[in-house]
């Protein structure tokens, strides 16, 4: 969300300068067919003004609170506020690209919450924050599908997978189990043995049944990308967190017995060099260690938890528990480690881990599990119908637009007088295969299809994107909250673009302007009495007799500066700061506290020394606009804006309900 639209988006941008009520917002009103406010030919209801009112709750004493006198000026000031909406409006800036693109923006962010797909993703974030709490050891069996497996090949891997199952729970070795059947390539090392792990790690059939599992249980056979898992729950435990570590490597060359036993003896030799009293970590690890990413950085490896890292590896870290201490040498396909704990952290808390979470979940299959049940959802609220034979009919024909034009699918299609038939139903409103066809040629480039097949695809996006849409109107139309940020963010995006259009940026470069109002305005921009002065504010005390004796017999100059920095601060770069230039000394916090008309001067100041050094005092004058320029800009456009407020009350007669209007303040008062 921009930054430049907030105060808007609180109050319309014209409520915050008004003090406000506390009120329960959950207060509702008469649905009265009353307007609170005429303004021109717009009617504006209650229940909008007491939206906007309620959210500018800034009292600081209870007095203040639900007086008349409070409610007249924010009334007014929102009057002020839809005056401009209105305007904006008017001048065609809601019809705009840019408005569109801005609005399609912010209506996004905002619908998140109150759609069914944010619902699901959030109760995935927290069931998958509430798995990392524990970690999880088990064993798999995997048997994989033979290449282009049919229905009895599947059936037949599923009949072994549940063979094996009984024969492990009527007292089989798991892991011998795993080293004759699975088909994980990994099998010949671990045995079928997965390590720990914990939530996200896993696809989520083989993660779900994990969890669900008891230590010691074994699961039925479940199927995931990969075929069919047998799973053995072997311990579950609270997650110790992350650990970060450096480490020393010396590689091996697999299957090179030679360059095994170098390497084994290598590291031995460098475990004892550890032991010695005076050796130091760093240095050993850019002496010896291969791994060329980190040996010039003392070996330091990223933050990670269980299930990130080679089991091995992984083992060997979090056996550690001491900051500095070191691992006995550790055995990876990589070669030979020695680990060194630098630091560990708990689990971090919910709000920390929620972006990575989402992120993870949005990025692996879970996204594509919460879309299916997302549309099936949207189906089942809105009614969704589909004509199953026009379907089936149009099918064959819209797949040629892989082989032939899409226009030519089209004109075929009107040929035989089926583009205006109704293709789906979706809360009571029906789209046509004309409505179909124009969604495929305004959106060409987003869907991908297969071959031999494009129809699905596109009628599977037509689909969902109906149902969302649908989604949005039913928020709109039932959903009073929404409905009302909506507008209210709406009206945000056409206020600024109105006060930048009229206002911000005609004072920024209305040259002419801005000379006319500040000759006008001259005495609003005056210089009071003022004076030169160099300020010398110490860093170091000890040095304070040096500095007095080099300013104490100085005048003022504007060499000064130069003089004394070229004089201390080669020597003592950070001995002092120094502030120089003319001001206004009846607003400075140091110069209003000493006797101008003495030119030295030594004061405390917030616990630091300070030296003083003035000129001749500058007698009152008028400000040059080049002095003055960013706080005429800013006069120039307030005026600006009451111009426009006038001129805006003028065009669009206001007429206020008053009987309406007491009826807001009984609310509020409640």
């Amino acid at each position: 969300m921009k930054i430049k639209y907030f105060h808007f988006l609180l109050v319309g941008g014209m409520l915050a300068c008004a003090p406000s009520a506390k009120m329960d917002t959950n207060t509702t009103i008469d649905d009265s067919p009353q307007p609170l406010l005429t303004l021109g030919e717009e009617k504006i209801f209650a229940d909008e003004f007491i939206h906007i009112y309620t959210k500018s709750q800034h009292f600081e004493s209870a007095e203040d609170k639900n007086t008349k006198d409070n409610l007249d000026k924010s009334l007014e000031a929102f009057i002020n506020y839809k005056l401009k909406v209105i305007e904006a409006v008017n001048l065609g800036m809601e019809d705009s690209d840019e408005f569109d693109k801005e609005f399609t923006i912010f209506k996004e962010d905002l619908k998140k919450p109150y759609i069914l797909k944010y619902s699901l993703q959030e109760g995935e974030i927290k069931k998958a924050y509430a798995r990392t709490k524990e970690v999880l050891m088990a064993s798999h069996i995997l048997l994989q599908f033979p290449p282009n497996a049919n229905m009895q090949d599947s059936i037949a891997v599923l009949k072994m997978a549940e063979k094996l199952k009984t024969e492990a729970e009527e007292g089989s070795d798991f892991n011998s189990l795993a080293l004759e059947y699975s088909d994980d390539p990994t099998v010949e090392e671990n045995k079928g043995d997965l390590g720990y792990f914990t939530a996200l790690t896993m696809v989520q059939p083989f993660e779900d049944a994990a969890y669900n599992l008891k230590v010691g249980d074994i699961s039925d056979p479940i199927l995931t990308n990969y075929g069919y898992h047998i799973i053995k729950l072997q311990d579950r435990k609270p997650n110790p967190g992350e650990v970060r570590v450096s480490h020393i490597l010396v590689r091996t060359n697999t299957g090179d017995p030679v360059s095994e036993e170098r390497a084994r003896q290598k590291i031995a030799d460098i475990y004892t060099e550890l032991q010695k009293p005076n050796a130091d970590w760093n240095s050993v690890v850019e002496n010896y260690s291969d791994d060329q990413s980190n040996k010039n950085t003392g070996g330091k490896l990223p933050w990670f938890g269980v299930g990130a890292i080679i089991p091995d590896f992984e083992k060997g870290a979090f056996a550690l528990n001491e900051i500095g201490e070191i691992s006995s040498p550790v055995k990876t396909p990589y070669g030979y480690h020695i680990i060194r704990l630098e630091d560990i952290r708990e689990v971090p808390p919910f709000e920390v881990m929620e972006p990575a979470l989402r992120s993870k979940i949005l990025r692996d299959s879970r996204s594509s599990l919460i879309q299916t049940q997302v549309v099936a959802m949207q189906k089942s609220k809105f009614g969704y119908d589909e004509n199953s034979v026009i379907l089936e009919t149009i099918k064959p024909k819209v797949d040629k637009a892989l082989t032939k034009s899409l226009q030519s699918v089209k004109d075929e299609l009107g040929e035989q007088n089926l583009l205006d038939t109704t293709l789906i139903t979706i809360a009571e409103k029906s789209q046509t295969v004309r409505d179909f066809i124009k969604f495929i040629e305004s959106d060409q480039a987003v869907v991908k299809t297969k071959p031999q097949q494009f129809f699905q695809p596109w009628f599977d996006k037509f689909v969902q994107t109906e149902l969302d849409k649908a989604e949005e109107h039913a928020l709109l139309e039932n959903n009073e909250e929404y409905k009302m940020l909506v507008k209210e963010y709406r009206d945000g995006i056409l206020l600024f673009s109105l006060m930048n259009d009229l206002v911000w940026q005609k004072a920024l470069l209305d040259t002419a302007g801005l000379e006319e109002y500040f000759t006008k305005n001259r005495e609003k921009y005056q210089w009071k009495e003022r004076v030169p002065a160099l300020i010398v504010k110490m860093n170091k005390e000890e040095q304070l007799s040096k500095i007095r004796r080099f300013l104490s017999n100085k005048a003022y100059t504007s060499r000064l500066k130069p003089t004394i920095e070229d004089q201390f601060l080669n020597d003592y770069p950070d001995l002092f700061e120094l502030e120089d230039g003319i001001f206004e000394h009846a607003n400075h916090s140091l110069l209003q506290k000493v006797n101008i008309s003495e030119k030295y001067h030594e004061l405390k100041h917030e616990g630091r020394s300070h030296f003083l050094v003035l000129g001749s005092t500058i007698e009152p004058s008028p400000k040059k606009l080049s002095e003055t320029r960013g706080k005429a800009i800013q006069d120039y456009q307030e005026t600006l804006e009451k111009e426009l407020i006038a001129e805006l009350r003028a065009r669009y007669p206001v007429q206020v309900n008053e009987e309406e209007k007491e009826r807001v303040f009984e609310i509020i008062k409640k």
